[in-house]
């Protein structure tokens, strides 16, 4: 059996990084995938459905506009 970290990883953005892609433009070429919208700011935190990683929004949400 291997002795595996099972702490979640997880990336931290603000407002400055809405709206929010994965993946995000540091992303090596050869590590890529499909460009999909991450919608961080509705929830909190959101996972990208093609790499799993765990974007979580600090600081206040944006208010939605009517």
């Amino acid at each position: 059996m291997s002795n595996e970290n099972t702490q979640q990883q997880y990336v931290e953005v603000g407002a400055e990084a809405l709206p929010l892609f994965c993946p995000t433009p540091s992303t090596s070429l050869w590590n890529s995938h499909p460009r999909v919208a991450i919608p961080v700011e509705k929830l909190g935190e959101a996972r990208c459905p093609y790499c799993g990683t765990l974007f979580r929004f600090k600081g206040e949400r944006p208010h939605a506009h009517h």
